[in-house]
C-alpha cells in the first residue's frame, strides 16, 4: 500500500512512471560499489565452482527483473536467454509475461433503475512491463483481479436494466478501458473483458415473462385483426369483380364442388340459383 501510495502521489504531483522508476535506480553510492567490486572480485577468484551461481537462464515467455543491492541497475528486464548476476549482491524477480485469466466473482449489484442483480464476468490480462510490475505493486495480479470487482460494481452502478441486458459488449469495453488505465502504472496490460452471466430475481423473472407473454398476445390480435380487415377487403374487391360476370358465379361454383370431391366425402352439394326460387317465393 505504501508503494502505491507513493506512485499516486508521484502521479499527482505531474511524475511519469517511467521517472518514478528512475528514481529508484539510481547511483549505488560508494560503499555499493565497493561491495560489489569485492563481490566480482571473490566470484572471479573462486570460478568455476561460482560460475554456476552467476549463470541464469529465463524462458522465452519471462523476463527477468534485477535488484543490485536493492535497486534496480538497468531500466530494463533481463531476457530471454543466458546472462550473468553477481551472486552476493544481485537478486532477480521473475516475471511471466503470458496472458493470464480470472473470474470475477459473482457481485450483488443495484442499477440505475433500483434493480438487484447478480453479474459475473472474466477479465484477461498480461503483464507490459516487468519492472513496473514488480517496483509499482506488492502484488500485480492480486490488484487486478481486486480492482476487476470494484470497476464491475462502479460500471454497473450507473447503467439500469435494459441497458445490462442489452449493451453487454459495451459495458466490456467500458470495464477495459477503466481497468487498462488504472493499472498502467503496475506495468500491466488489460487486454479483454467479457460479462458472463447476469442474474436476476425469480419474481423479476416471472413478471418479465408476464409481460413478455402479454406484449406477444396483444401483438398476435393486431395481426389477426389487420389479417381479418385485409380478408374482408379482398371478398369485397372479389364480389365486386363476380357481380360483373354471372358466368363467373358458376365457374366458382363448379371450382367449389371440385374442391369438396377432393376431400372425398359422401355429401353432394348441388348449386340452386335463386332466380329458380323466386316465382315459388312470390305464391
Amino acid at each position: 500500500m505504501e508503494m502505491e501510495g507513493q506512485v499516486e502521489s508521484q502521479k499527482r504531483r505531474g511524475v511519469s512512471k517511467e521517472d518514478l522508476i528512475s528514481e529508484r535506480t539510481g547511483s549505488l553510492g560508494c560503499i555499493g560499489w565497493v561491495l560489489v567490486i569485492l563481490s566480482g572480485f571473490f566470484t572471479i577468484l573462486l570460478s568455476p565452482f561460482t560460475i554456476w551461481f552467476c549463470l541464469k537462464i529465463v524462458k522465452e515467455y519471462e523476463r527477468a527483473v534485477i535488484f543490485r543491492l536493492g535497486r534496480i541497475p538497468d531500466k530494463k528486464a533481463k531476457g530471454p536467454g543466458i546472462f550473468f548476476i553477481l551472486p552476493c549482491t544481485d537478486d532477480i524477480v521473475k516475471v511471466d509475461l503470458r496472458t493470464v485469466s480470472f473470474d470475477i466473482p459473482p457481485q450483488e449489484i443495484l442499477t440505475k433503475d433500483s434493480v438487484t442483480v447478480s453479474v459475473d464476468g472474466v477479465v484477461y490480462f498480461r503483464v507490459s512491463d516487468p519492472i513496473a510490475s514488480v517496483a509499482n505493486v506488492a502484488n500485480a495480479d492480486f490488484a487486478t483481479r481486486l480492482l476487476a470487482q470494484t470497476t464491475l460494481r462502479n460500471v454497473l452502478g450507473t447503467k439500469n436494466l435494459a441497458e445490462l441486458l442489452s449493451d453487454r459488449e459495451g459495458i466490456a469495453h467500458s470495464m477495459q478501458a477503466n481497468l487498462d488505465e488504472a493499472t498502467d502504472d503496475w506495468g500491466i496490460k488489460v487486454e479483454r473483458v467479457e460479462i458472463k452471466d447476469v442474474k436476476l430475481p425469480h419474481q423479476l423473472q416471472r413478471a418479465m415473462a408476464a409481460e413478455a407473454e402479454a406484449t406477444r398476445e396483444a401483438r398476435a390480435k393486431v395481426i389477426a385483426a389487420e389479417g381479418e380487415m385485409n380478408a374482408s377487403r379482398a371478398l369485397k374487391e372479389a364480389s365486386l369483380v363476380i357481380s360483373e360476370s354471372p358466368s363467373g358465379l358458376q365457374l366458382r361454383y363448379l371450382q367449389t364442388l371440385n374442391t369438396i370431391a377432393a376431400e372425398k366425402n359422401s355429401t353432394i352439394i348441388f348449386p340452386l340459383p335463386m332466380d329458380m326460387l323466386t316465382p315459388f317465393l312470390r305464391k
